[in-house]
């Protein structure tokens, strides 16, 4: 466990690039389907319960959210994509929103995509898995809820989903956690440490 995450306290919320903190240093930026448990595996990682806002409404983060975690490095929360009830409009302002933060921002080095380990790899997933291949940015798969299957059944998941995964073509590692059990903790903040320490491949 690396207890720097710890120390992660919120900057900003901003609604377009323009808003966004400087772009300078790195950034580690969370995606997922809605009611994956992204925020819930923030606050779990920063061992603080009310740093990333979580609700029983899915869809509830509607900006890029930056949480500090030093001068030089930061987390980032991204909009929660796929959720029906959002209306159009405002799922193409997200889409259009993650677009422009995915292709333009300098600092980001790597993305955490956050994925419910009973319904891994779904269309949306595949699309951001896809914008890190076309950008380049290194990948760690997290498959949160494990503790809603058994072990084994959880284990298989992980095992299907990094075959799926075989040929994707950027630096790639998924595993296993649970806000609720607090399980994967230390091997996440392995990878985030890697991930700090990584760069857009050309």
């Amino acid at each position: 466990m690396n207890p720097v995450y710890h120390q992660a306290k919120f900057m900003n919320s901003s609604p377009s690039l323009k808003d966004t903190p400087a772009d300078v240093g790195k950034e580690v930026a969370f995606a997922g389907r809605s009611n994956a448990g992204k925020s819930s595996a923030i606050n779990t990682l920063t061992r603080q319960n009310s740093l990333a806002r979580t609700s029983k409404t899915p869809g509830r983060t509607q900006m890029l959210n930056f949480f500090e975690i030093n001068e030089q490095q930061r987390f980032v929360d991204l909009p929660g994509y796929g959720y029906a009830k959002v209306p159009i409009d405002v799922k193409n302002k997200w889409h259009q929103l993650m677009e422009i933060y995915l292709t333009q921002r300098k600092s980001l080095c790597a993305i955490i995509l956050v994925m419910d380990v009973r319904h891994p790899l779904t269309e949306f997933d595949w699309q951001m898995i896809e914008w890190c291949q076309h950008t380049g940015l290194a990948l760690h798969i997290l498959l949160t809820k494990a503790d809603k299957l058994t072990f084994g059944a959880a284990k298989n998941t992980l095992l299907q989903v990094q075959r799926e995964l075989k040929d994707v073509n950027i630096p790639l590692t998924a595993q296993l956690f649970s806000a609720l059990k607090k399980t994967g903790i230390d091997e996440v903040h392995q990878v985030i440490d890697g991930l700090f320490g990584s760069r857009r491949e050309d």
